[in-house]
């Protein structure tokens, strides 16, 4: 038989390929033999749910984990994070996986066995504290992953940072916290990160998919004030004011302009919502000062820079008509940027998602004007982040409690499916960077 280098490249493919297919059957073995694993982990962190910067048992039973696998752990990252560093048997990149820890002020109404009866005290008040956006199927199914790549060590070629990350939600008042601290205390260096993933559970995206999106994929936020002060007055002589009740209520309305006349939506969609407002005690007495909370959410810089200009000219303008001052402040509490997947890093591991799904189960996504802190991890490097289905097979997403709900449900079948996938995207990421 002739061997040409034709053939010889042939066999080589084949066998890289034969390596490769070992090696994702390995990681699904290792995944199903785990299931129950993470599931009782996911069932303890809904149980004993914790607030932003608070969650100290959690961090607790994830460093021992951790510890339990040869990781070396990291504890007390910006307040309650634990980062755990696996070096694999081989020179290559290094590769960050994030999970968040923290629950939110919702009393849950879930019939669940392991239901949360936790309550605490948030904004002075008696509140019950729930998972009720997922963070503790994050963090079970990063738990997850850990176990079945440290099984790996020696065949892994790079290394990889596992980031459990407090207070995605937000820190508490008058503290920092969450990815953006993170970064700051120098999460993605020693050693310095190549590329990061992430994943979130959708409690309206079917058991058994995986959705993305290159570019834009979640809203950048800021918050807004708006203070429109006018001149007090007894409310029957309306004439001896400035009303800010009315410039206000005008303010509003023309807000809404800057979404339906200003923003190309054929581009990108846009959000500005006054979702809060405050002003006068009684019935016949028009108040001095009208306060207005608000969110803008948008999905790129530009379209932030369009926001900002209209709302503080549409309010100074306004209210000037009116004969009111108004005073804005954006951001005026939080700014998360946009959640950007990188669109050449989400084409390259576009096959690893399918392998870990299957083609069928991996499906493109609209842009999501909820809005994710991941997106500080990838302002410096590379990222891509995406969401695995928790809603039970033939549910309907119209009807399936929303996340930050006390209905919000996720079907633990999903489980393996996300432990599947980080782990693909980290090997299959680093083969590539051979």
């Amino acid at each position: 038989m002739r061997v040409t280098y034709l053939t010889i490249l042939l066999l080589s493919s084949s066998v890289a390929f034969a390596q490769k297919k070992t090696v994702s059957a390995q990681i699904s073995d290792k995944s199903q033999a785990i299931e129950k694993k993470v599931i009782a982990w996911r069932r303890d962190f809904h149980e004993h749910p914790e607030l932003g910067n608070q969650e100290v048992r959690t961090a607790g039973i994830i460093a021992k984990h951790l510890e339990s696998l040869g990781i070396k752990v990291t504890t007390g990252v910006a307040k309650t994070g634990v980062v755990g560093l696996l070096v694999g048997g081989k020179p290559g990149p290094v590769v960050a996986l994030r999970a968040d820890m923290d629950a939110l002020p919702v009393t849950e109404r879930v019939d669940l066995p392991f239901a949360s009866k936790v309550k605490t005290m948030y904004n002075g008040q008696e509140v019950g504290v729930m998972h009720a956006c997922g963070h503790d199927t994050h963090v079970a199914i990063l738990m997850g992953v850990a176990e079945v790549l440290a099984g790996m060590k020696s065949e892994i070629p790079g290394t990889v940072k596992f980031i459990f990350q407090p207070a995605e939600e937000g820190a508490p008042v008058g503290e920092e916290g969450g990815a953006e601290l993170m970064v700051k205390e120098g999460v993605l260096k020693n050693p310095a990160v190549d590329v990061i993933f992430g994943l979130h559970i959708n409690s309206q995206t079917p058991v058994g998919k995986v959705t993305y999106r290159p570019g834009g994929t979640m809203a950048g936020v800021n918050d807004m004030k708006i203070t429109v002060t006018g001149r007090q007055a007894h409310g029957a002589y309306p004439w001896s004011s400035v009303d800010p009740i009315v410039a206000s209520a005008a303010i509003i309305n023309s807000l809404q302009t800057i979404v339906s006349r200003n923003l190309n939506v054929t581009e990108n969609p846009g959000v500005v919502t006054i979702g809060s407002l405050h002003g006068g005690v009684r019935s016949n007495i028009i108040p001095e000062k009208v306060e207005m909370l608000g969110t803008i959410r948008n999905f790129t810089k530009e379209d932030e820079a369009l926001f900002i200009s209209r709302i503080k000219a549409i309010a100074t303008k306004t209210a000037e008509a009116y004969g009111a001052t108004a005073e804005v402040k954006i951001p005026y509490s939080n700014h998360y940027p946009v959640t950007f997947n990188d669109v050449k890093l989400t084409e390259k591991m576009l096959p690893s998602l399918r392998n870990s799904a299957g083609a069928e189960n991996v499906l493109l996504r609209p842009p999501v004007t909820g809005a994710e802190d991941f997106s500080f991890f990838q302002e410096k490097v590379p990222g891509l982040f995406v969401f695995l289905g928790g809603m039970p097979k033939g549910g309907d997403a119209v009807k399936a409690p929303s996340h930050h709900t006390p209905d919000f449900f996720i079907d633990e079948s999903g489980f393996v499916l996300g432990v599947k996938t980080l782990c693909n995207l980290t090997l299959d990421y680093m083969a590539m960077k051979k």
